[in-house]
């Protein structure tokens, strides 16, 4: 490998990882091995070692590609090589003017070797993994971006839940009488073949409730933008806001841009970081939405730090009668993960009795075992 080459693959590296690909220490060393493997002759094979190395999920190709352009530009990587022992001699040229990085501009002079190169490898978790576990309330607006960005490309596919639709299956549960009996009309009716039939699968509705009173507000925020990127993997949302009243904003969160939605959304709210009175909110919903929005077996997930200045006998009663309504309750309190949280506020405790699963959803790594949990959730109770 020479030392043009290896300063060459070196920028690489850095420019991709500057765009926001996760690419470890050993980067350089795999792709230098990767030419040695391939050879030079054929640029598609090139491009290809390259972005089986440093690709991990299909939303870095376009950031690859334009980087691999703007780097290698339509000709190939073309530098002079250092005959071995009883080997002729391969001249390659390097084509620096299809280059336009400027950190390429002295490709060609002679470098130091490898080990003379300055390159500050990230030790540790890399920018994207510190900001999954920076709180969202410590964000600065560049991070807050940041962590926008990453939220919108977590895959994940909620789980699934037996209807009380019957379809066909070789295997089902149950006989399929109708399918039996139309087989009987026709050549095989002299031998009836017994049709089975099972439960049609379809992904749990999800009813949220968010509170956005002052010290949930930037919580919330981000929670929503979270929901807002993963609408389209989940079945029936809907979603309500509350502070010091409920509010349902459904319909702004179907618009397609985050941003308008949010900003729908705020100007739809009037108590948006108000005083909390969750029992209250929760009156409101099972009086006039519970019976219209939680059918199919929802799982209702709130998302509040359960500082509620109401009646707790309130809040008791009316979160038994939630519990009752959906499949399950999960209650996200971004206070949960900081260490020795214990939930003595009257809100979380007068809802804990009637609550399945508590998490936190302080940051990104906590809505990654948000999803988790509802990937998790079984067919039936």
């Amino acid at each position: 490998m020479t030392t043009a080459l290896t300063v060459n693959l070196l920028h690489f590296v850095r420019h991709l990882r500057a765009r926001g690909l996760r690419i470890g220490p050993s980067a350089v060393p795999e792709l230098a091995a990767a030419v040695d493997a391939v050879g030079l002759a054929l640029r598609a094979d090139v491009k290809s070692a390259f972005g089986a190395i440093v690709i991990a999920r299909p939303t870095e190709r376009p950031i690859f590609d334009e980087a691999f352009e703007s780097f290698f530009g339509r000709g190939l990587l073309r530098l002079d090589v250092e005959p071995g022992p009883g080997e002729e001699i391969q001249t390659v040229t390097l084509e620096t003017e299809r280059l336009s990085v400027p950190v390429l501009a002295d490709i060609g002079e002679a470098g130091a070797a490898l080990e003379d190169i300055d390159i500050p490898e990230v030790v540790g978790a890399s920018s994207e993994e510190r900001l999954e576990l920076r709180d969202f309330r410590d964000l600065t607006p560049e991070e807050s971006e940041e962590v926008r960005r990453i939220m919108s490309h977590v895959v994940w596919r909620p789980a699934e839940a037996d209807s009380r639709r019957w379809v066909a299956g070789p295997t089902g549960s149950r006989p399929d009488m109708r399918r039996t009996m139309r087989k009987l009309v026709g050549p095989s009716g002299d031998l009836m073949q017994l049709a089975m039939a099972d439960r049609k699968p379809r992904r749990r509705p999800l009813v949220v409730l968010a509170d956005v009173s002052g010290s949930m507000e930037r919580y919330a925020e981000m929670f929503l933008h979270f929901l807002h990127a993963a609408q389209g993997r989940l079945g029936r949302v809907e979603t309500f806001v509350f502070s010091t009243r409920l509010s349902r904003i459904t319909r702004e969160l179907k618009q397609k841009l985050p941003q308008t939605a949010l900003r729908m959304v705020s100007e739809a709210v009037d108590d948006w970081s108000g005083g909390t009175r969750i029992g209250e909110a929760l009156h409101d919903f099972n009086a006039n939405w519970s019976r219209r929005v939680t059918g199919g077996g929802a799982i209702g997930l709130i998302i509040s730090d359960g500082w509620d200045t109401g009646d707790p006998a309130l809040l008791s009663a009316e979160m038994a009668r939630f519990a009752r309504s959906v499949h399950r309750v999960v209650w996200l309190n971004p206070l949960s993960g900081r260490v020795h949280y214990s939930p003595e506020t009257r809100g979380m405790q007068a809802a804990l009795p009637f609550i399945d699963d508590m998490l936190s959803a302080a940051n990104i790594l906590d809505l990654r075992e948000v999803v988790r949990l509802l990937e998790s959730v079984p067919a039936r109770r």
